[in-house]
């Protein structure tokens, strides 16, 4: 790939569909060979125009950008189309998101560069480009497959000098992010769970334990918000890239950290507690090398047991819905998996659980 785009996921597994060239797609591919040359890129056409599957809340779109001199340039594009309701619990637009990925890009951080944006008001919607790469997504996969093997021996060490970047970067302020404290965090996720309507005493127990010990924060950072096994591009060399930062805001820096070591994300190796690859040690040896202020270990695990329960809260929600007529296969897979965080903050809580020593 040309290596002045490092560009959004397209897992060489995953799928997409061939679209008809004419109606709605052709306004798009007009769309973006127009934002590509306002950007100036010297470009000649769109060829191969196809949607990609995934993207529950933006859509993705892979493309071939031509350009005059015969050069071929693979982007995938990320939009929220025009007329549809922009959701996100972080950034205020898909135009906010390209900003901080232009940002992080510059602290280091692997990430897909944007090619191009698509202009305010424009028919597509409200978008940007990134250059195309091959790698791997899925985290189950990422554990699994014998090419990744050398990949996985530093992958935890090299999360921790990654998240080090983007808690140091600054110049996000005029991005609009949201911005939230442990206190805050705390009462918005009782709030949450009050609302599914369902009696969980585990939850009710977790609450009042985080009450008592989650710590105030010393400071607020730029967060991913979402940095975990599945939100990372991995080729055999290590992470290619950084993706879905449309969660990002800012706040205590032990909720990212807490929230690549929640046990969902180890796809079945609970005895790797980062991400399924790597111990705790190994991130915040690398988080601290890398310039990360020093992890306090009691802090961090006060996280790891909100984050468990945040993402319990989080599949609760889904079942509530699920309930009331949401139906899908994927909502009553994460529904189930309510019960699952239960086990695991009775774990977590339990005083001789391993992540009171770090590992």
């Amino acid at each position: 790939m040309d290596g002045s785009l490092a560009g959004e996921a397209l897992p060489a597994h995953g799928k997409s569909r061939t679209v008809d060239p004419m109606g709605a797609e052709h306004e798009l591919a007009d769309a973006l060979l127009a934002a590509a040359r306002e950007a100036g890129i010297d470009a000649s056409e769109v060829t191969g125009l196809r949607q990609l599957s995934g993207g529950a809340s933006k859509e993705m779109w892979a493309f071939d950008l031509v350009t005059a001199g015969g050069t071929t340039i693979p982007l995938v594009l990320r939009r929220q189309p025009a007329g549809r309701r922009f959701s996100s619990q972080g950034l205020p637009s898909v135009a906010a998101e390209a900003a901080l990925v232009r940002l992080a890009e510059g602290v280091g951080v692997p990430v897909p560069s944007v090619a191009f944006e698509l202009a305010p008001g424009s028919a597509a919607g409200d978008g940007y480009a990134m250059a195309r790469i091959t790698g791997e997504t899925v985290g189950g996969r990422v554990l699994k497959l014998p090419e990744l093997e050398q990949a996985r021996a530093g992958m935890a060490r090299h999360c921790g000098e990654i998240l080090a970047r983007i808690h140091g970067a600054g110049g996000y302020e005029p991005l609009g992010l949201r911005q939230i404290g442990a206190h805050e965090e705390l009462a918005a996720l009782e709030e949450r769970h009050r609302l599914t309507g369902h009696d969980r005493p585990v939850f009710e127990f977790a609450l009042r334990w985080l009450k008592g010990r989650l710590p105030v924060e010393r400071a607020r950072v730029l967060l991913h918000g979402d940095f975990r096994n599945g939100n990372l591009m991995v080729g055999p060399e290590g992470i290619r890239a950084v993706l879905d930062w449309e969660l990002a805001h800012v706040g205590p820096p032990a909720y990212d950290l807490a929230w690549l070591c929640v046990t969902s994300w180890r796809f079945q190796r609970p005895d790797l507690p980062v991400g399924g690859f790597g111990t705790r040690e190994d991130l915040i040896a690398g988080y601290e090398a890398a310039g990360g202020a020093p992890v306090d270990r009691a802090e961090l695990h006060a996280w790891e047991v909100f984050q468990t329960m945040n993402w319990g809260v989080m599949c609760a929600g889904v079942a509530e819905a699920f309930l009331e007529g949401s139906r899908s296969i994927e909502a009553g897979v994460i529904a189930r998996r309510a019960s699952e965080t239960e086990f695991d903050l009775m774990r977590l809580l339990a005083p001789d659980h391993e992540a009171w020593n770090v590992r």
